[in-house]
Formats: C-alpha cells, structure tokens, sequence
C-alpha cells in the first residue's frame, strides 16, 4: 500500500477577479524513492470554504488508481473534526439529522466523500489556517498554484 499526502485548499487563489476556486496536490514517492506531485483543479465556483474542502478532498482521492496510506491535509477544521471526532459516524447513525442544527448540509458530496475513504486508510490532518504556521502556508502555496492547473476534473453535478 503506497503512502500519499493530499494537499487541499478552499480558498486557492485559483482566479484573481473571481470567488477564487480550489485546487489540489497529491505527493507521492514510488518504489524508488523519488518524489511525484500531481495537481488537480477543480476551477472557480461561489460557494462556502467548506463545501470547497470536501469537493478537493474528494478530487484528491477519486485521482488515486490503487488503495493507499493518506495523509490529507486540510485547513477546514470542520472538515477534519467532521471524520476525526466521529461526527459523519453520528451523522450516518441519526440519518443525516443533527440534534438542534437540523439536515446535515451537502450531503451529496459527503456521502461521496464516505465512499472515496472505503479503498483507503486516510489520517485527517488540521492545518490552522492563516496563521503562517509553515505547514498551512506549504498546503496554501501548493494547492493554490494547483488551482491555476491545466489538469482540470470536471464533475457537472458538483461545481454550481
């Protein structure tokens, strides 16, 4: 089982007179030892930070042609709470309802996500964003450059 790291940001600076959009990197070594880089774009939409992590997330893992170690980095704290504190485990459970907050919101994209995790074992990794923490300024730099990549995914039903 190969190891990746997955580098996402929701807020690449993918488009300079827009919303901004998103962008991806997969980090990967092969078998002998030298290192790859993948970066993926999903392009611009307007939409919420977090919608934008899960639908990166999700890009990174549906890039991946064989089960992996995953180290994916995010700088949504609800994102990584969300698998790391067992709330989708809760969510699934109670039916997609939260106690007092209602629905779960985009439930389409994390039940993509739920699905995207079977082949792998994926170690969820809070970057604080903004803070200029060297980590979160490497997972910023990365997938906002990443943002501007030609290797576009295109997925109709999950970029309006």
């Amino acid at each position: 089982m190969g190891v990746v790291s997955i580098f996402t940001d929701g807020a690449a600076k993918g488009n300079p007179d827009g919303p901004g959009g998103y962008g991806v990197v997969l980090q990967y070594t092969d078998k002998e030892g030298t290192l790859h880089e993948k970066e993926l774009s999903q392009g611009y939409m307007k939409t919420t930070n977090n919608r934008m992590e899960l639908m990166a997330a999700i890009a990174g893992l549906e890039a991946l042609n064989r089960p992996c170690m995953i180290d994916l980095y995010s700088d949504s704290k609800y994102l990584v709470d969300a698998f790391n504190q067992g709330w989708v485990a809760n969510w699934v459970k109670h039916d997609w309802k939260r106690e007092r907050l209602g629905p779960v919101k985009n439930t389409d994209l994390w039940k993509r996500l739920l699905k995207d995790l079977e082949p792998h074992k994926v170690n969820f990794i809070w970057v604080k964003g903004h803070d200029g923490h060297p980590e979160n300024e490497r997972c910023d730099s990365l997938a906002s450059h990443a943002a501007l990549s030609r290797d576009l995914i295109r997925d109709e039903g999950y970029t309006g």
